[in-house]
């Protein structure tokens, strides 16, 4: 089920235009993106929205499930705009930051095994894979 962005700014409490505009600078960058860089796209393109502000309704939005976010080599969070609230995992290059979906049905079974047979509870996992694409890897 895909959704609109505004339902994306509902899901992440009140609508305000400070958020609306987030998620459509999130939307807009089309990949990964870190809350400082996208902070400084908002500043060129005349916004007045606080970096608080940007790293706020990013991590709203990831806790709602509408933003997937990985980890740059540096440990930033990096932030993509999810249109559906399926859950993805993707594999990021190290070198030029360009990302793909994988599949990660065996990394999703294991994670219900593991909380079923562990009787936890809404257990969450963190997959990372990183690498180098086929532009970037030495020939």
């Amino acid at each position: 089920m895909v959704t609109s962005p505004a339902d994306d700014v509902t899901l992440i409490g009140r609508r305000t235009a400070q958020r609306a505009t987030v998620l459509a600078a999130l939307i807009q960058a089309g990949g990964f993106v870190g809350a400082r860089a996208l902070h400084a796209s908002l500043q060129r393109d005349g916004s007045h929205i606080g970096l608080s502000t940007v790293y706020r309704t990013l991590g709203a939005l990831a806790d709602a499930g509408r933003a997937d976010v990985v980890r740059d080599r540096g440990g930033e969070r990096l932030y993509r705009h999810r249109p559906s609230a399926e859950h993805r995992h993707y594999l990021l290059c190290r070198a030029c930051g360009m990302s793909m979906p994988i599949d990660s049905a065996a990394v999703e079974t294991w994670a219900e095994h593991i909380a079923r047979s562990s009787g936890f509870a809404e257990v969450e996992h963190t997959v990372e894979l990183t690498g180098l694409c086929p532009d970037c890897r030495p020939h």
